[in-house]
């Protein structure tokens, strides 16, 4: 056990790895540390229950939208983007649990330290761009018909998610490169290279430039939505059900990435910061490294939690899911569009009128 005046060790900064240094103990007030077994407990189930219901949750939700007989959606090109990137990340999940399993030590190898660590960096980069890149489109749909009309093709969906990958995957090689095995307290741990003062600068802009900026852009487009929903809902009047769970929907899919993410990456940059202080008290060494520790489990949670999103709020992908389970079933359908195309059409119908009634008041004026 370390004495109070120790150097204090703080979490992996570099990549999304959650679980990369002797996160079984933490400083207490006087700097020592303490057992945190129970984590390790309970990290291995959480992570072993997210991997099983991950795999099949979003194999189904694939082979859904990829094999269905009608023709896609635009949005559907990018949840089929999102659900891979889940998918390829989980598949990763059981080496964290053997990890947690063996008491934080490493126990396959170098290879798949690096490349668990920068599938997981890839996969979070790459679920924020395309969740970006969807309200982006939304937004374009509902807020700018006209220009929606030109842009809004498959050759432009397809080649936006290529974009996506590609970038994620440059993103990523921070995290490839620093990774590496180091045997610390008699353990072999997943770690990363020494830290330097520029890495640490480089990591805290990565952050803010490829979460926190995304973030509040996809914030500023589903505020606007919402905005202009509220509008046509007083217009349209207190009977318009399906625009009401419209608005509903906007909200869950926002506060389910919001929920993952955000206080994994808060208490990242807070760990980036405590770094580049170099000399951090004890008590924020502690909350920053219990804050990833308690957090990881929402951002890894994730993965799995889109494909029942999707089921329980898109009647459309809804339905091929269970043609998917039981294509012998005939599943009743009142209506082929979606939530989200009907609220497309409403609103940009909305959106259409509004510009056609100012410019009527204009050349009237005139």
């Amino acid at each position: 056990m370390r004495t109070a005046g120790s150097e204090m060790e703080l979490p992996s900064l570099s990549s999304m790895a959650t679980v990369t240094f002797n996160y079984d103990y933490y400083y207490d007030d006087q700097c020592q540390y303490q057992n945190l077994q129970h984590m390790s407990t309970f990290l291995p189930i959480l992570y072993s229950a997210v991997f099983l219901v991950g795999i099949v949750g979003n194999s189904i939700l694939i082979a859904a939208l990829v094999f269905k007989r009608r023709v896609q959606r635009l949005i559907d090109i990018f949840i089929i983007n999102l659900a891979a990137s889940d998918f390829i990340f989980l598949i990763t999940l059981p080496f964290w649990v053997d990890m947690e399993v063996s008491d934080e030590s490493w126990r396959v190898g170098s290879f798949l330290c690096k490349a668990s660590s920068y599938v997981i960096s890839v996969n979070m980069y790459c679920s924020i761009l395309l969740l970006t890149c969807m309200s982006a489109d939304r937004y374009l749909a509902i807020m700018h018909p006209s220009v929606a009309r030109r842009v809004r093709t498959r050759f432009y969906s397809r080649t936006l998610c290529i974009c996506v990958w590609l970038l994620s995957c440059c993103l990523g090689v921070p995290t490839l490169l620093s990774r590496e095995l180091k045997m610390q307290y008699g353990k072999t741990y997943c770690t990363d290279t020494a830290v330097t003062e520029v890495k640490q600068i480089m990591s805290l802009m990565l952050l803010i430039l490829a979460f926190f900026f995304p973030l509040l852009s996809i914030l500023t487009f589903y505020c606007s939505i919402t905005k202009r929903l509220c509008v046509h809902y007083q217009k349209a009047g207190k009977h318009d059900k399906k625009l009401r769970k419209s608005i509903k929907i906007v909200f869950i899919v926002v506060a389910a990435f919001v929920v993952s993410w955000v206080p994994y990456n808060l208490f990242k940059l807070m760990a980036i910061l405590l770094r580049l202080l170099k000399q951090p008290d004890c008590f924020s060494g502690t909350v920053a490294q219990l804050g990833m520790k308690v957090s990881s489990p929402f951002a890894f949670a994730n993965s799995c939690a889109n494909p029942f999103i999707y089921f329980f709020f898109d009647n459309y992908i809804r339905r091929a899911m269970l043609r998917c389970l039981c294509p012998q079933v005939k599943i009743s359908s009142n209506s082929s569009d979606t939530l989200d195309t009907h609220l497309s059409h409403s609103l940009s119908n909305f959106v259409a009128g509004e510009y056609a009634t100012r410019k009527r008041k204009r050349s009237v004026s005139l």
